[in-house]
């Protein structure tokens, strides 16, 4: 049987991740590698991330792992990569699935491979020098040399791309598996592959989700950035020259916009607004706030992770669990099981007593690693 992963937010979870895992299950076990408390465009995450475990394994998700937030809070390049090295490490991994709204793998992988030479290389780097923002220096790169840069305006190709492009630099045995992603990204509200930015935007889930995944996500405390706001304009405020030059995502010039907009600015949308310009994006941008607020230098972003936690499992996923410490090269660890005492863990720790402030309730309980949830459906 198949041991298939998908490399996931689930920011909240609702039906159209569902039905990825009921195609997956058709085909075999399903591997979950899951964004925690952080999410990749540099935010909290809507739902803590146990209930998001949960409700992925009440749908069908076998075994649930934690992303570490150092891959999570990647670009999309990162954060792809990071999970392709994850579930390369597990050892047991036979296909990782992922939506794509052009549906043709043979073409995203045909423009990962020309994504990793040295013509496209150069070709970008000058488009960039022109002072052109990334994602349409890539594009217009791709287009130049005669390949369909238009799949690089679909957020799910560019992750799927990507995925492509980790596979094929590590000369993976791991297979690359699509489902076509119907509807806009961005906007859809369909009952069954509701858009998530737009979930996260209404208090009323009930009709986009699961309902064993309603019940858990309903009741849960939510979390936005702009709950935890002060906390990090205070932590922002606070930083010196050297810890502004030591964020992660930032040229000289960046980092030193960035930081005077920090010392003049009094609210996160001016501070973007001030330092934002047509080369660096939004996102770019809110993962490196966020790393200033939880302290993530270059160096600890770029470094490979000690350990993997988990998250959610079945009886299943205690199984592939076996596996994996029979076959894989990189240590799980369960609640109650110490971390290995090193940057990494001391970050984690930090960060997940920093979620709380994201909380839209007035109190919260500690979002630690207090449980991993087993789940006998």
């Amino acid at each position: 049987m198949k041991n298939i992963g998908i490399i996931c937010e689930y920011n909240p979870f609702h039906n159209g991740h569902a039905y990825q895992l009921a195609r997956v299950k058709e085909q075999g076990n399903a591997v979950c590698l899951m964004s925690g408390s952080y999410v990749q465009r540099g935010e909290p995450a809507v739902i803590r991330k146990l209930d998001r475990a949960e409700a992925a394994v009440r749908a069908g998700a076998d075994l649930v792992l934690e992303l570490p937030i150092t891959y999570a809070l990647r670009s999309a390049e990162g954060f792809a990569d990071g999970g392709v090295e994850i579930f390369s490490r597990l050892g047991i991994m036979d296909a990782l699935c992922f939506g794509s709204e052009c549906g043709n793998i043979e073409s995203l992988q045909t423009l990962a491979r020309l994504m990793c030479s040295e013509e496209f290389s150069v070709l970008l780097k000058e488009k960039l020098a022109g002072g052109m923002s990334f994602p349409s220096a890539r594009q217009q790169a791709a287009e130049e040399l005669g390949l369909p840069g238009t799949i690089l305006s679909n957020p799910n190709d560019i992750l799927g791309v990507e995925y492509c492009k980790a596979l094929y630099r590590r000369n993976s045995t791991i297979e690359p598996v699509i489902i076509k992603r119907e509807g806009s990204y961005h906007e859809s509200l369909s009952e069954e592959a509701p858009s998530a930015s737009v979930l996260r935007g209404r208090s009323d889930w009930k009709d986009y989700m699961p309902l064993s995944a309603y019940e858990l996500q309903n009741v849960s405390p939510r979390h936005y950035i702009s709950a935890g706001e002060r906390a990090m304009l205070a932590r922002l405020r606070a930083m010196n020259d050297g810890e502004f030059e030591a964020l992660p995502f930032g040229t000289e010039g960046l980092w030193r916009k960035l930081m005077h907009s920090c010392r003049q600015e009094n609210s996160l949308a001016d501070i973007l607004a001030a330092t934002k310009s047509k080369r660096y994006t939004h996102t770019r941008l809110m993962r490196m706030l966020m790393c200033a607020y939880l302290g993530i230098e270059e160096g600890l972003l770029t470094q490979s992770v000690p350990y993997v936690r988990v998250l959610a499992m079945n009886e299943q996923g205690g199984k592939l669990i076996r596996a994996i410490r029979e076959q894989g090269d990189i240590l799980l660890l369960h609640a109650g099981e110490t971390a290995p005492d090193c940057a990494y863990s001391r970050l984690e720790r930090r960060a997940e007593a920093l979620y709380g402030l994201f909380s839209d309730e007035a109190t919260e309980p500690p979002s630690g690693h207090e449980s991993v949830r087993y789940c006998s459906f």
